[in-house]
């Protein structure tokens, strides 16, 4: 059992919103009320809703065809909104807060939110917005997206985003199969103390979608920039100064955004996500999983084209100021967002494993951080020394590694403000979600690893894929591999104390001799070794059937790959993981390729040493570093 590094306060531990929600239900301890919320998932939904005062009408049917995987329809007679929602708390206090890197700062209280979405929307139907049409904002992570958003969900129309850095074809690889009636995109972008135009991308994307019947230019980098025939984002709003909000009531089922999977492996999915799904969800993880409070500050380093942009938002409906920072998270150095946690009094810090990571090989000393709560992490597995660095730099805090994705735009394993953090472990099972540990024969398993899987509906599962009338798609995503069992692709271990460990993709684990491991098991040596900055594993085809182990590796800035190196790799991989996993071949690259989420791509580099095609560059940030394999 892994070593606990924190502790919640025994003082304050019951005031938790999760020990209310527990305590409420007639429970003592956290395992017996996820058995309960997992068993009786109905009763456990309506009570998300009725216990977070959800606005709208419930109806008297919670779930019909309950054990359906896939094709369970929950709340099927509500009505409701999830901008309404979003927007329920009114007053002077901080709604929004940005900063950019560059030092632009603004604060957007409640109310003036509420008009400035009643404005964007009366600007949206001027332009011939209607129910189930769609809005694609080509973004940075600025209030003007959450507020365009907010606006297309009031009118019930359907939201898309992505961030300004992807090229054009990436871009049209998205928008272009939803077809959007509206695209809403900023002049450009700034990034490392620099400013990038992106207008030239933006006018072959405009000429190759010809749904569109309007383009609004956010003026982001320059008050004086134009694009021709497009209408500026102030006109937009402009022509809806002065309008009342109006949220139009819909079906929980009905979409609210579409996503897209990272699409690595060919065109990205059109993940359709309900709006009723999607807040229960977030309304859950942020008050009862984190324990967010009105008032407080809740921030995640994203940009819209990550789920944690839409994560972050629904924290509006909790009371929260949600804070939005754009920029790079190293500029000028590893100081920056920890100077912005603590100059802002961030109370919640959302960021990924490798930013950590990164922070502790270049030995920053966060400064004191009173308010903050909890550190969040996702977007890969948090490896133990990283869970050490955190408890000694950040005291106090609660290190919360959370789990999920864009497939179900929350969690499947995250935090717990009852319980205690082990080195090394994502705390709990999220309630509501009938999660466990299968191999390859559906057996369930307890301190082994294996695929992580879903047994039983949730109410934030996709309502579906965009254009997949059949569902075929849409099944053989999730449930192609177990039948009518949701299998995510993450290959985890489940401890007798409840806690998840996450030793990285399935689809990526490396199997010599056949026996597996998760590439996190030794990307945990190799980046424990001051001269190598970052790391990248992939299992090589052998002409006898086998497979072997390849490591690459971006080394520090003059360092080399010297033999005694490459010895002391070696070493740390026989000795931390085992020997049967020690690389056949280790090369050094000065780049390894990573999704547009900041995610490694050891799915495009396994294909190309097999000489296969990568199916979509597009979807990588920096696919030129594959040249390099």
């Amino acid at each position: 059992m892994n070593e606990i590094l924190w502790q919640p306060n025994s003082s304050e531990v019951e005031s938790t919103q999760m020990a209310v929600a527990m305590r409420a239900h007639g429970f003592e301890d956290y395992d017996s009320y996820w058995k309960w919320s997992v068993e009786n998932r109905e009763e456990f939904w309506k009570s998300i809703w009725e216990g977070s005062g959800v606005l709208g009408e419930m109806g008297d049917t919670i779930c019909e065809n309950p054990q359906a995987m896939p094709g369970a329809k929950w709340f099927p007679e509500a009505q409701l909104s999830f901008a309404e929602n979003l927007l329920r708390f009114r007053g002077s206090e901080t709604a929004i807060l940005f900063v950019r890197e560059d030092g632009l700062r603004e604060e957007i209280s409640r109310d003036d939110l509420i008009s400035r979405v009643a404005a964007c929307a009366a600007g949206l139907r001027a332009a011939g917005v209607q129910q189930g049409d769609r809005v694609a904002g080509w973004l940075p992570n600025s209030p003007e997206a959450v507020i365009s958003a907010l606006a297309t969900n009031s009118l019930g129309a359907v939201w898309c985003s992505c961030s300004p850095d992807f090229g054009a074809s990436g871009v049209l690889d998205r928008f272009g199969q939803i077809e959007p009636k509206v695209l809403i995109v900023c002049d450009g972008y700034v990034y490392k103390g620099k400013g990038f135009d992106i207008r030239s991308k933006l006018r072959e994307v405009v000429a190759a979608l010809p749904s569109l019947k309007q383009t609004v230019l956010l003026k982001y980098l320059s008050s004086e920039s134009q694009f021709e025939n497009s209408i500026s984002f102030e006109q937009l709003c402009a022509n809806g100064m002065g309008a009342a909000l109006e949220c139009r009531p819909l079906p929980f089922d009905h979409p609210l955004y579409v996503m897209f999977s990272s699409g690595t492996t060919g065109k990205p999915k059109c993940i359709v996500h309900g709006q009723g799904g999607t807040l229960l969800q977030h309304l859950k993880e942020h008050r009862l999983h984190c324990d967010v409070r009105e008032g407080e500050k809740l921030f995640y380093f994203t940009t819209t084209g990550w789920m944690m942009w839409n994560w972050l938002i629904t924290g509006l409906a909790s009371g929260a100021t949600i804070c939005l920072w754009d920029g790079n998270p190293f500029h000028p150095g590893p100081e920056t967002i920890w100077d912005f946690a603590s100059r802002e009094g961030i109370h919640f810090l959302g960021t990924s494993a490798k930013w950590v990571d990164a922070c502790k090989k270049a030995g920053h000393e966060p400064p004191q951080l009173p308010q903050l709560r909890a550190i969040l992490s996702t977007g890969s597995p948090l490896v133990p020394e990283s869970f050490d660095w955190l408890t000694e730099k950040v005291p106090g805090a609660q290190i919360a590694s959370i789990s999920g994705g864009t497939d179900l735009i929350s969690c499947f394993a995250l935090g717990n403000p009852m319980l205690p953090v082990r080195r090394g472990e994502l705390q709990c099972r999220g309630l509501g979600m009938a999660v466990e540990v299968w191999n390859d024969h559906g057996q369930s398993l307890i301190e082994e690893q294996g695929e992580l899987v879903c047994t039983a509906p949730f109410p934030s599962m996709p309502t579906g894929f965009w254009n997949d009338g059949d569902g075929a798609k849409y099944h053989a995503a999730y449930f192609g591999h177990f039948p009518n069992v949701w299998r995510h692709g993450d290959w985890v271990q489940l401890s007798e104390n409840g806690g998840l460990t996450i030793f990285g993709r399935s689809d990526a684990t490396l199997n010599p001799g056949g026996v597996r491991i998760g590439t996190a098991e030794i990307y945990r040596q190799v980046e424990q070794i001051q001269a190598i900055e970052e790391a990248i594993v992939v299992g090589r085809n052998t002409s006898d059937g086998d497979q072997e182990v390849v490591l690459f590796v971006r080394l520090a800035d003059g360092e080399s790959l010297t033999q005694d190196l490459q010895a002391d790799i070696c070493k740390r991989i026989r000795e931390g993981a085992t020997p049967r996993h020690v690389p056949a071949e280790i090369r050094a690259v000065p780049d390894i390729p990573r999704t547009r989420s900041g995610k490694i791509s050891e799915i495009a580099v396994r294909n190309v040493l097999h000489g296969r095609p990568v199916k979509n560059m597009e979807a990588l940030a920096n696919p030129e570093a594959l040249k390099h394999f």
